[in-house]
């Protein structure tokens, strides 16, 4: 490579990586507890899985239960199932009878008890750390409409996409090499380079993929769909997605009530039959009471077929199979691409451990983040660089640096606020997140010396990491070896992740004061 490459992709990497690191930092972080999504809601609200088996529910009192809220005639209704907790997500769209009043509604029913609580009202920690990770509390930036978060996320990660290449290009010729030095005790720009370095290459397949599929998901929307539905479907974007999505079918609404309503508990039964080795992910209501209603059954299995959906499609009025799709027949390529993006974003195809996994490489790539920036500071920290400038380094990596960290042991907090308030909702997180977030970023600030920065917020975490189980079993009674005795597998997961991570945090902050400690002495010591 010659120089003039070597300076555009090193240049590239840098400005790029500058630019996005800290936003990037939070998608990964949040990102990586959002793997356990599921856990983290059962955690919270005491509602173990093991309760209730969700493959014999009863759709009829979930379909009930939501008659009771709202007149069903003329709206799609949508109940989303998820292996992993009894807390279903069940919404309503607008009737297309204009004389049925009510915009419908997004909630979350328990499969245990069929409580049906608002969406905004029942929000719990999980939730939020998902949708963090793709920046939608910024979402009120832009208004109804609008989802700016969304769109800063995509181009984050279309960004991320920039700084993965080129710096693969920059270090191609060594990253061998490289890979295998670390040296910790060296002077600190060569520990923050190898750290750099060797987690760079290890988490390199993952973070592509992350990159790729998260690109897919938050950018596709306003850069592709806009223009090609204006150049080919007449500026319709309903008419694109129905040509090259992979959402369930719109049927004609036909304005002919039914006498009947549909035994969903049966068609539901039928579905598992047909739909052999797969586990029922959704079931679509279309136009409700009317001529015109259907039933949709999707189901999936990644260890059967890692991109493939099966789904069974039932006319509501004689509850005759109109389509069956079982999990291993074609789909479509905009199905599979869409699928395959999906399971490789949310790690769905190989079970826990894979997602164990994907949330140590998730950390990991937080390090690269991290150590990216301070390899950015140490290198601009010279005698040939302008006092000023050195100055506002300093204090742009020092902002980096104590919102980035901070983020651990705000997030151990957040855990110990839910646990002692479990239903506060979407208000109490957002408010005690943020504010907290914000007062422990701007007192990282004013400490003004990095290492303690990192040490403090090791401490902290550490500490309210550990605290974390005990909570929990003071709260709800719920210890460790009570969870672990009743089969609680989901609530003793995150007792136990805080536990390791705990451990594996002050056992982090010991060995860098020690390493602070020795070198302090050293410096003090008579020559």
């Amino acid at each position: 490579m010659n120089l003039r490459n070597y300076n555009i992709y090193f240049h590239t990497h840098t400005i790029s990586g500058i630019i996005i690191s800290l936003i990037l930092y939070v998608i990964f972080f949040a990102g990586s507890f959002a793997f356990f999504k599921a856990e983290i809601t059962n955690w919270q609200k005491d509602t173990p899985n093991a309760v209730v088996q969700k493959q014999n529910i009863d759709m009829n009192r979930v379909r009930d239960t939501m008659a009771g809220s709202m007149n069903l005639y003329g709206r799609d209704l949508y109940i989303s199932l998820n292996e992993r907790t009894r807390k279903m997500v069940v919404s309503a769209t607008a009737s297309k009878d204009t004389t049925v009043k009510g915009r419908g509604g997004y909630y979350y029913m328990d499969a245990a008890t069929f409580n049906m609580k608002d969406y905004r009202k029942d929000y719990d920690l999980g939730e939020f750390l998902y949708r963090l990770h793709f920046l939608a509390p910024l979402n009120v930036i832009g208004g109804r409409g609008f989802p700016f978060g969304y769109y800063v996320a995509g181009l984050v990660a279309f960004l991320f996409l920039f700084a993965i290449i080129t710096g693969v290009l920059v270090h191609w010729k060594k990253i061998v090499s490289n890979f295998y030095v670390f040296r910790p005790w060296e002077k600190l720009k060569t520990l923050w380079t190898d750290l750099h370095t060797a987690l760079g290459v290890i988490t390199l397949p993952f973070l592509f993929v992350f990159a790729v599929t998260g690109a897919y998901y938050l950018i596709s929307y306003p850069l592709v769909s806009q223009p090609v539905a204006a150049a080919q479907y007449g500026g319709s974007t309903d008419s694109l997605f129905k040509a090259t999505s992979a959402s369930t079918v719109a049927y004609d609404f036909l304005y002919r009530p039914t006498e009947k309503a549909p035994d969903l508990n049966a068609l539901y039964l039928d579905a598992q039959t047909r739909m052999k080795h797969t586990h029922v992910t959704s079931l679509v209501v279309s136009n409700y009471g009317d001529a015109s209603m259907h039933i949709t059954i999707n189901g999936a299995n990644q260890h059967k077929n890692f991109t493939g959906t099966a789904s069974v499609v039932y006319n509501g009025a004689t509850s005759a199979v109109e389509k069956f799709t079982p999990i291993d027949g074609p789909a479509s390529y905009s199905k599979a691409v869409d699928n395959l993006m999906y399971t490789l974003h949310f790690g769905n195809f190989g079970g826990n451990l894979v997602r164990i996994l994907y949330f140590l490489l998730g950390l990991a790539g937080c390090i690269v983040i991290i150590s990216g920036v301070m390899i950015w500071l140490v290198a601009r920290n010279k005698k040939n660089i302008p006092e000023k400038k050195r100055r506002f380094n300093e204090w742009l990596a020092r902002i980096y640096l104590s919102a980035s960290i901070g983020m651990y042991p705000v997030t151990a907090a957040a855990f110990i606020a839910v646990k002692l308030n479990p239903d506060g909702g979407r208000g109490f997180i957002y408010q005690f997140y943020f504010w907290v977030w914000l007062v422990v970023t701007i007192l990282l600030i004013i400490r003004r010396d990095n290492f303690k920065i990192t040490r403090d917020c090791l401490l902290l975490g550490g500490l309210l990491g550990m605290a974390i189980p005990i909570v929990n079993g003071l709260v709800t009674g719920n210890w460790v070896w009570v969870s672990w005795r009743h089969g609680y597998y989901d609530i003793l997961f995150i007792d136990l992740l805080w536990l390791v991570m705990s451990v594996a945090t002050l056992v982090t902050w010991l060995l860098a004061v020690r390493k602070r400690q020795g070198k302090l002495g050293r410096a003090l010591s008579p020559a």
